[in-house]
């Protein structure tokens, strides 16, 4: 049976609480929480080579965070981040697993 979030806040800029419908409460780092981001882009730069040599955007070098999560239908949400990312579709079943 599908677990649905009944109630999801950001806690101290560091966290991303989700409440669900079962009484289980999840916390997820937001930094977490955008490393797993489940686009094409994110999915294939994932399989790249750590660059150590790669100079870090200005907005990279911000504390990142959640500027807007919306609801997808009954099924996800879309997270718009700080660091002007936002592609990334987050379905109810991926946040539970994270």
């Amino acid at each position: 049976m599908l677990k649905i979030p009944k109630r999801l806040r950001v806690v101290d800029d560091l966290r991303l609480q989700i409440d669900w419908d079962d009484l289980v409460a999840s916390s997820i780092s937001i930094q977490q929480l955008r490393n797993a981001c489940p686009c094409a882009s994110c999915r294939e730069k994932s399989l790249e080579p750590p660059n150590p040599l790669r100079v870090l955007t200005s907005s990279e070098m911000l504390p990142l965070r959640i500027i807007k999560m919306e609801p997808i239908g009954n099924y996800a949400y879309k997270i718009s981040w700080s660091d002007g990312h936002d592609s990334g579709i987050y379905s109810i079943e991926f946040l539970r697993s994270l």
